[in-house]
């Protein structure tokens, strides 16, 4: 059962912001001597995405990494907005909530380490995964049960559209526009 604070920041989110290393996949870069790199995704996130999707709930990604990885992933999940490259995650927070036209008490933020606690403080939803750094767990007000490359997108969709009364919505139109049921 949710607490009350936490059902009514539940219920002013329109927009998901990630981050990606520690959340979207488990950590783990692999660097291949010829240098390329691989990261592993879980699939879950891509429903994830979809699912927010059908619920016109956009998510955005920040990465203090520049990976071609993740522009790739990004596209895959149909997420237009992928910002990369920076450890000041304020500045792109900025811009993102301007180009949905929110306030930050709008904004849920997914992050598991130290850079993402700037931004975590900024939202109105702050959500990290349950490996996160220890700092980052202080400051958020849920703590996902899965751990970062599990399925932590997919849990939080899951979790603001319970939260708004829209899961089984959503669900419905799911079924009638993908499955054409």
């Amino acid at each position: 059962m949710l607490e009350s604070h936490l059902k009514t920041k539940i219920k002013n989110i329109s927009l998901i912001i990630s981050d990606v290393d520690g959340v979207l996949t488990d950590g783990s870069i692999f660097i291949g001597s010829d240098g390329t790199e691989f990261k592993q995704f879980n699939v879950e996130d891509g429903a994830g995405a979809a699912f927010a999707r059908l619920a016109s709930i956009p998510i955005v990604l920040i990465s203090g990494r520049q990976s071609n990885s993740t522009t790739i992933r990004a596209q895959e999940l149909k997420i237009e907005h992928c910002f990369q490259g920076s450890l000041d995650k304020t500045t792109p927070y900025k811009e993102v909530c301007k180009i949905y036209n929110v306030e930050p008490r709008n904004v849920a933020y997914i992050g598991d380490g130290l850079i993402d606690i700037p931004v975590m403080l900024k939202s109105g939803l702050a959500i990290a995964p349950e490996n996160a750094h220890d700092s980052v767990k202080e400051v958020s007000d849920y703590i996902t049960l899965k751990t970062g490359g599990e399925g932590v997108l997919r849990e939080v969709v899951e979790l603001i559209l319970k939260g708004q009364n829209i899961y089984d919505k959503t669900l419905d139109r799911m079924k009638q526009e993908i499955y054409k049921i």
